[in-house]
């Protein structure tokens, strides 16, 4: 007598069809609802972080991204003036964006759309009063933390003489133009650093080349980023080249401006275009 189990050919098919549905739900590509779910339960808990750990985490943050202009500068000063060193010297931008944003701090310009969605979804006063807290916090120590930054490279000799030049030069060629010239160049970085934060929040790419692509784009288009600039910015002022005040009006509230329409006004209210139907129901 045979003693081995009968196999019944349809519960056999019913088995492997569930294997096979469970490896396509694994594969599939989360949907733009799930990605927006991703990213407001992000903005909420960011919303609820305590004052103190917002600072100090926006205060890094600022710090930090002066590694963007550092690793430009040091490029520059190696490779001869032709025509595509703007394009290799792009790549030192990605890596203050590396370190900040793969270390989680608290950058101003991804809470232009983190914590938008928790505002568009509950759409109620205390919300609005926590992102206009949360905002001006991040982008007051952010912009700390890019004086200090500033202040070190301009008051020591961390850098070669050579580095030391590239970095005045690089910082004055970033910070030039007018102020609505500067605006319209905020809003494509805005756009971006938002698309960035969406597209990591999808869990379907490599952070570390998806940063390194986007930060390198702003920086060979020659686009402005309020915070990373705000470094070349503080450099201009302390190194005597421009008054604080001019730099402001012209510079850094068109910027600030400009990479808050992408980064809210396109960006955010476009992806929660496509999901606000089904978020609603």
């Amino acid at each position: 007598m045979d003693d081995a189990p009968h196999r019944d050919p349809e519960h056999a098919d019913h088995v492997r069809n569930e294997a096979e549905a469970d490896a396509v739900n694994e594969a599939s590509h989360l949907s733009a609802r799930l990605v927006y779910h991703v990213v407001l339960r992000e903005g909420e808990e960011e919303l609820k972080r305590p004052l103190a750990a917002l600072a100090w985490a926006g205060l890094a943050a600022g710090l930090m991204i002066s590694v963007s202009v550092m690793g430009k500068a040091v490029l520059a000063a190696h490779l001869p003036d032709a025509p595509w060193t703007t394009y290799v010297t792009a790549f030192g931008y990605s890596f203050g964006f590396l370190l900040v944003i793969l270390s989680r701090m608290q950058l101003f310009t991804e809470d232009t759309i983190t914590t938008v969605l928790p505002l568009l979804t509950h759409r109620d006063a205390a919300t609005l009063w926590r992102v206009a807290r949360l905002w001006g916090l991040v982008l007051g120590a952010n912009v700390a933390g890019a004086f200090l930054a500033a202040a070190f490279f301009v008051h020591s000799p961390a850098l070669s003489a050579e580095a030391a030049t590239a970095m005045g030069d690089l910082s004055l060629k970033a910070t030039s133009g007018g102020a609505w010239e500067n605006f319209w160049r905020a809003i494509p970085a805005g756009v971006l650093i938002a698309a960035l934060v969406w597209m990591i929040s999808s869990g379907d790419h490599e952070y570390f080349f998806v940063i390194t692509a986007f930060t390198w784009l702003i920086a060979a288009g020659g686009f402005q980023h309020v915070i990373a600039g705000s470094v070349e910015m503080a450099h201009v002022a302390l190194s005597g080249a421009e008054d604080l005040p001019a730099l402001l009006a012209r510079w850094f509230l068109p910027v600030l401006a400009g990479n808050v329409v992408g980064g809210t006004a396109i960006f955010t209210l476009a992806a929660w275009g496509q999901v606000r139907q089904e978020v609603e129901r």
